[in-house]
């Protein structure tokens, strides 16, 4: 799996704390090789992100990202679930 990383991704992964970079770094290994490992509690979104994927970091901290194709990912936001859903 082939990742990308969107200008805003990389400004909200550079706010997270040194712990929580670590975490999402470790996401995203386990990511490249297995898209669905339950870990990553892998799931597709609806409303204002329809068409677009979500992945857990830690207990509170979700990256999105949109499936380009098969093998390549997009990854467009990172942020706690209030800051990417305001909930």
């Amino acid at each position: 799996m082939q990742l990308f990383r969107s200008k805003r991704f990389e400004k909200q992964f550079a706010k997270l704390s040194s712990k929580a970079k670590e975490k999402a770094t470790e996401r995203l290994l386990i990511f490249v090789v297995n898209p669905f490992d339950s870990i990553l509690q892998n799931h597709s979104l609806t409303g204002v992100f329809l068409g677009c994927r979500s992945i857990s970091i830690t207990g509170d901290i979700r990256a999105i990202y949109l499936e380009v194709d098969r093998d390549t990912a997009h990854f467009l936001l990172i942020g706690t679930h209030h800051e990417l859903y305001g909930k």
